[in-house]
C-alpha cells in the first residue's frame, strides 16, 4: 500500500512538472490602460513620478521605501522629458528600456530579443512618435523578467507631465506584448 502511494505521488509530481510553470502563472488578458507621471524636476514632493508595471500603479519617488518598488521614473533633463530606470538613479536594478521610434502601440506585438536595443542607466528621451519597451526588474519574489510597452499620449515639458498608454505581460520571461486572448 505504501509503495502504491509513493508511485501515485511520483507520477503526479512528474505530470505536474511536465506542465511547466503554466499551472502557477497568472492568466493574461489584454488590459491596456493609461497613467500620468510628473517629472522629478517639479518642486512638489508627493507627485507620482514613477511607475510599477506589475502593480499597474504610479508612485511618488520621494515616499520612504519607494526605492525598489518601481520600473521607470520621469524626469526633465536638457529641456526634455526622459524616462529613467532605477540604475539611472544609482539603484541596483535589472530594469531596461528600449525605444522603438515610428511604431504605434498596436504595431508592437513582441519585445525585442536583442539586448543591445535596451538601455540600463542612460536617460531615455520621451517622444510622441515612439513606443517604449520596459523589461521589468528581477525581484526576489519572482526570479524572472516581465515585459511592458508604453506609448506617450500627451507630453508637456513645461508642466513636467506625461500621459501614456501601457499594457503589461505578467508571464515570466515572455516577450509577447499582445495578450493571447486578443490573438
Amino acid at each position: 500500500m505504501a509503495r502504491a502511494g509513493r508511485f501515485l505521488l511520483v507520477t503526479s509530481a512528474l505530470a505536474l512538472a511536465g506542465c511547466g510553470d503554466q499551472l502557477f502563472e497568472p492568466r493574461w488578458f489584454a488590459a491596456p490602460d493609461t497613467a500620468v507621471l510628473f517629472s522629478l524636476a517639479r518642486p512638489e514632493l508627493e507627485l507620482e513620478s514613477a511607475f510599477n508595471f506589475g502593480e499597474r500603479t504610479t508612485i511618488p519617488l520621494q515616499r520612504p521605501g519607494a526605492t525598489n518598488q518601481w520600473d521607470i521614473a520621469l524626469d526633465t533633463q536638457g529641456g526634455q522629458l526622459v524616462l529613467l530606470t532605477p540604475a539611472a538613479l544609482g539603484i541596483t536594478s535589472h530594469v531596461r528600456v528600449a525605444t522603438l521610434p515610428g511604431q504605434t502601440f498596436d504595431q508592437v506585438e513582441e519585445a525585442p530579443a536583442d539586448t543591445l536595443l535596451y538601455t540600463a542607466s542612460i536617460p531615455v528621451p520621451v517622444q510622441l512618435n515612439a513606443v517604449y519597451i520596459v523589461r521589468t526588474d528581477v525581484r526576489p519574489s519572482s526570479p524572472c523578467s516581465r515585459y511592458a510597452k508604453l506609448q506617450p499620449i500627451t507630453l508637456d515639458v513645461a508642466a513636467g507631465r506625461l500621459e501614456f498608454m501601457y499594457d503589461f505581460n505578467p508571464l515570466c520571461n515572455d516577450r509577447r506584448l499582445v495578450a493571447p486572448d486578443t490573438i
